[in-house]
């Protein structure tokens, strides 16, 4: 009788544990690209969301294979300084992104973003999939339609080609040397422009 108790124990558990499994590997974790300027700058805002895994600094929108951060720089390659996320669709959605993206960036600048000057430093979305196409172009209207800028929004929105990852000391900059990078997002006038178009909020 005992034995048979045991039997049954387990295989109740076996049967736990196999749900348990099967919940596990249907989170499915999903990807999304901004180009907002520095990099360094546009970690911080999306590392402070529930439901973002990871924010990886890199490069995306040109033709060079492999680029580095000096190739880029120069403006030469086509590429833009981007991020890439990773996150749980479950927690957060790709539409709050978007809504954090457009609110950490001037999306009226052509070919620049704050200090930074260049195509190197054009904002844009490159989007992963069709239904990120959709929300981004609808995201883009809407924001154009609000009444909130003067300018005509600017901020690409296209397909993502390639995502290229950034050498490791660009990775997690704010965290790293926080002082160099506090002293340079001052300098920036991001703060600043970004204080006088949302306020505190």
């Amino acid at each position: 009788m005992m034995k048979g108790i045991v039997i049954g124990l387990i295989f109740i558990c076996s049967l736990i544990g196999m749900n348990v499994m099967a919940d596990n590997s249907s989170t499915q974790i999903e990807k999304a690209t901004f180009a907002g300027g520095c990099f360094w700058c546009m970690e911080p805002p999306f590392d402070q969301l529930d439901g973002v895994i990871s924010t990886t600094s890199g490069y995306a929108g040109g033709d060079e294979l492999n680029p580095t951060y000096k190739q880029v720089s120069s403006g030469q390659t086509g590429h833009t300084e981007v991020i890439q996320i990773e996150y749980d669709p479950a927690v957060v959605d790709y539409q709050k992104l978007l809504d954090v993206f457009w609110r950490n960036i001037d999306p009226t600048a052509v070919d620049r973003q704050f200090v930074d000057v260049g195509k190197q430093y054009r904002s844009a979305i490159f989007y992963h999939n069709d239904e990120q196409k959709q929300l981004a172009l609808a995201s883009k209207q809407s924001l154009a339609a609000s009444g909130s800028f003067e300018k005509p929004i600017v901020t690409e929105i296209t397909a993502l080609n390639t995502f290229y990852k950034a050498e490791e000391y660009h990775q997690d900059y704010y965290q790293k040397n926080p002082v160099r990078y506090k002293f340079y997002r001052y300098n920036s006038g991001r703060d600043q422009y970004l204080k006088k178009k949302w306020g505190d909020s």
